[in-house]
């Protein structure tokens, strides 16, 4: 059988190369690529149906990234032992090239398409995350699928002050910032990271960095699909137009949409505003009139959206009247749930968040069971969105990929300002009440202002803030708009938000979905973002400006001791039966590892009574005897030459005969029994056998000898 293979090599700018390959595998696709680097290599497939679905007026793109397990020489754990629903890190990259992908298809393309990719070999040395958009806009550029790409996703992080593409797992350990950058040979389409506190104008030459990578991998794109002859696509007709009704709604339903924007309601209001007048004008058409209702509802929408754009490009006003860099009313309350480690409430507009801390043993951590990645996850972040929150009835099925990435986002954002010596697992959940827009956001800010009330010592606040901006490419206007509404998110051309303290940014999801966007207006953005997030700071810092000193009383409590790695046995004891017991009587919950040939003991406890007794018990178990010191003993056995007194856990001493008392002993018989507790002095530890020799006599006051009489 002869084989079409063709293949493609990209230099990255360290040597490095990814070389691309179409003609081998699964060629029943539309389209099909094999992407490597190093090790890891993805295979990226895409089918989209000939046929159209009756009453769509959408994408239906699924985007599904799947690694397999054997990939890396793994076997998946469960019951199962095979892969099953995608695990939240497959989400997430799902969602990374998802957001990259969808802007770049035609608005009136609706026919259903699917994107698979497959992590087929793993590399730990090099990341899949960051080649998985090349992979899939590799696929479309050899397919005959219409999509105005290519496009490209690289991650750049800067380490040691130096940008890199595509760095290796050692390295990306050593970052201080780190980027997913998606875009085109021209354009920016997503930016998705962490950072520690930079400055807005380090992130903006991470981006800068990050294209120019992007443009080679693009024009290996287009050399491949020229030599694969897919440049012409298939041509498609996915929607039916009458211009009649389109220009008779434009003349009728145009100013009273732009006078319905400019109303400055509520949600409510102006979503029942705008249902009124689509109403009222179905009632004013001719019984006789046949309307395409699908088709009526799309031209609607598009007036709705003009309208609601004109008016902030015009007249600088936005819907609910606010000016383009203000942020929406904001009030908070901690500490509102009595009975949780740490609670807050955020409101924002009509966004708002019930966040909880829970803190919990290292034996509640979070198992992570992946091909490329294996361990355990001691802070976590989950963020839920019901129905009620925005008016609506649906079933609840679970978080879904929106929920996914929301919380990552928001998990993200936080996690660099948690203490590095953290003995506790974290959970943060925020529960969004309303929503109206950066969802996200309020999550970020209710969830600084949670951990600060449960007393987790955060090294500074955090706040967030969802920004937007609507364009017109024809005059050349933009507005930059601050703390974006729902409405405002869905009209505009780019939806970003950005987490920080007042030191600088910690993480930032950015959505871009116009051409031309240059750095300058990106730069703007920025730093009103900047202004708007410090605005939202101090606003928070009214509530909790800096972390409860202690623990809520209903917080278990932690303690951490550092212990010789010798020492480990003996806390443990014969078939673990010395920490059980320490367990059962004191309550306290302790668990020990090594960690860089030292024992590291985490004991925690519901109280501090508790904590004290497990603490002082491991001590002495641990600690060293030392001559001279006085111990609290117990007579283990009794010999005819002495007793043998435990003095230390695990540690006997002999109290010679001679050593009890000043006065001469005959025998042992009544003088001590088993059980008695005897107050002794370490005297000796014999050299040689390591024996511990012990004194109670020295303790006791010595008698006055008698002076002898003269005759």
């Amino acid at each position: 059988m002869q084989l079409n293979v063709i293949n493609k090599t990209i230099n990255l700018p360290d040597g490095r190369t990814i070389t691309i390959e179409t003609g081998k595998l699964a060629k029943q696709a539309d389209g099909s690529v094999v992407v490597r680097m190093g090790n890891t290599m993805l295979l990226a497939t895409v089918v989209s149906s000939t046929e159209v679905k009756e009453g769509v007026d959408f994408l239906p793109l699924s985007v599904d990234y799947q690694e397999k397990f054997a990939s890396s020489g793994k076997i998946p754990g469960g019951f199962l032992k095979r892969e099953g629903r995608l695990s939240d890190y497959e989400i997430l990259i799902s969602r990374l090239v998802d957001r990259a992908i969808r802007p770049m298809f035609n608005d009136d393309y609706h026919a259903e398409t699917q994107i698979a990719i497959s992590l087929i070999s793993g590399d730990e040395e090099a990341l899949p995350d960051a080649l998985a958009a090349l992979a899939a806009s590799a696929a479309l550029a050899v397919s005959d699928i219409p999509f105005n790409g290519p496009i490209s996703e690289v991650r750049v992080s800067r380490i040691n002050g130096e940008y890199i593409v595509n760095p290796t797992l050692s390295q990306n350990k050593e970052a201080d910032l780190d980027l997913i950058v998606a875009a085109t040979m021209d354009n920016i389409l997503m930016v998705e990271g962490e950072m520690k506190e930079v400055s807005e104008d380090d992130m903006l030459e991470a981006i800068k960095v990050a294209h120019e990578a992007i443009k080679v991998q693009c024009q290996a794109q287009l050399e491949l699909m020229e030599e694969a002859g897919k440049t012409e696509k298939r041509e498609y007709s996915h929607e039916n137009n009458d211009e009649e009704l389109k220009a008779k709604m434009q003349a009728e339903l145009y100013d009273k949409a732009y006078a319905l924007a400019k109303g400055q309601g509520s949600k409510h209001e102006r979503s029942e505003g705008f249902k009124k007048l689509k109403e009222d004008f179905l009632e004013s058409l001719p019984e006789e009139y046949e309307l395409d209702e699908f088709m009526f509802a799309r031209y609607f929408k598009s007036i709705q959206k003009e309208a609601s754009r004109n008016l902030v490009l015009d007249e600088k006003q936005r819907l609910d009247g606010r000016k383009l860099n203000e942020v929406r009313p904001i009030w908070s309350e901690v500490n509102y749930l009595p009975s949780t480690h740490g609670s807050a409430v955020f409101t924002r507009g009509e966004t708002q968040s019930l966040t909880t801390v829970t803190l919990g043993t290292k034996m509640d951590e979070q198992m992570i069971d992946g091909a490329m990645f294996e361990g355990s996850n001691k802070f976590m972040l989950h963020y839920n969105f019901p129905a009620f929150s925005t008016g609506e009835v649906r079933p609840n099925r679970g978080p879904g990929r929106r929920e996914v990435g929301h919380g990552n986002l928001a998990w993200r954002a936080l996690k660099e300002v948690l203490p590095t010596e953290n003995p506790y697992t974290i959970r943060v959940v925020s529960d969004i009440l309303e929503s109206n827009g950066s969802s996200s956001m309020a999550t970020v800010c209710a969830g600084s202002l949670a951990l600060m009330d449960a007393g987790i010592q955060i090294s500074a606040p955090v706040s967030g803030i969802a920004m937007g901006m609507i364009s017109d490419s024809k005059s050349g206007k933009f507005a930059i708009l601050s703390d974006i509404l729902g409405d405002e998110d869905h009209l505009g051309d780019m939806d970003f938000k950005v987490t920080g303290t007042e030191k600088g940014i910690t993480a930032t999801q950015m959505d871009i979905k116009v051409d031309g966007l240059s750095y300058d207006v990106l730069k703007q953005a920025l730093e009103q973002a900047k202004e708007g997030r410090l605005h939202i700071l101090n606003e928070m810092k009214k509530t909790i400006a800096q972390p409860n000193p202690d623990l809520k009383p209903s917080a278990p409590r932690s303690e951490v001791l550092t212990i010789e790695r010798e020492m480990i046995g003996a806390v443990i004891g014969p078939g673990g039966k010395v920490i059980q017991e320490i367990q059962k009587e004191t309550g306290a919950t302790i668990v020990i590892e090594e960690v860089d040939n030292k024992g590291v003991v985490s004991v925690f406890a519901v109280d501090k009574n508790s904590m004290n007794e497990a603490l002082k018990r491991i001590k002495a178990i641990v600690a060293v005897p030392e001559v001279g010191q006085v111990y609290d003993g117990k007579v283990k056995s009794i010999m005819p030459f002495g007793a043998f007194i435990e003095f230390m856990p695990g540690k006997d001493g002999l109290l010679h005969i001679s050593e009890i008392k000043w006065e001469r002993v005959e025998n042992m018989e009544g003088i001590l029994e088993v059980g008695e507790e005897v107050k002794v002095k370490l005297v000796e530890i014999d050299k040689k056998t390591g024996k511990f020799r012990l004194s109670r006599k020295v303790l006791l006051p010595k008698p006055e000898k008698k002076e002898q009489s003269s005759n």
